[in-house]
């Protein structure tokens, strides 16, 4: 949407996300990443952490599910969403304001770690709905990108299945 704002976040999970359920059934996982920024000190010749900043995120629908079967506390990750900033009174009366980020993508870092993704099968929490438009979700085979005649082979699910010819 125009005017949103949309940031990318470098950071470690400082729990295991917390997936729930609306009373309507649809899921919804929370976490915090945590983000320290680290400057090299010329003077002392050391790296120096600065002030962490501790971002509130959450997920919905099917999207929940994966990120909370596959990230874990203490794991970095990249994460990319809108922040959003709403506001609430607390117990004491005081009127407070948050701001968390609605998240659009996320995954590990692969900076200081390795990882084997696992595509995950279609349906379910969206209902095989995309964003926008309604439209089903397209299957393996008729992805554009897909070689021809590979109706339900995933290259993804099998590495190493690939061969030295070059493919143009």
């Amino acid at each position: 949407m125009a005017g949103e704002t949309v940031i990318t976040v470098v950071g470690n999970l400082t729990a295991d996300p917390e997936l729930r359920y609306t009373n309507n059934g649809v899921p919804v996982a929370n976490f915090t990443i945590a983000s320290t920024p680290r400057t090299f000190d010329r003077a002392s010749g050391e790296w120096k952490d600065g002030e962490a900043l501790f971002l509130r995120a959450s997920v919905w629908r099917e999207f929940a599910e994966h990120v909370a079967g596959s990230l874990t506390k203490g794991m970095r990750v990249i994460a990319q969403g809108r922040l959003s900033q709403r506001s609430y009174q607390d117990r004491e009366g005081n009127q407070r304001t948050a701001i968390e980020l609605e998240v659009d993508e996320i995954g590990p870092s692969l900076r200081f770690a390795t990882a084997q993704v696992t595509r995950a099968a279609s349906g379910g929490g969206r209902g095989g709905q995309q964003f926008g438009g309604g439209q089903p979700r397209q299957q393996v085979s008729e992805e554009p990108w897909a070689t021809p005649g590979s109706a339900g082979a995933d290259a993804w699910s099998t590495p190493g299945s690939f061969g030295d010819d070059t493919p143009f």
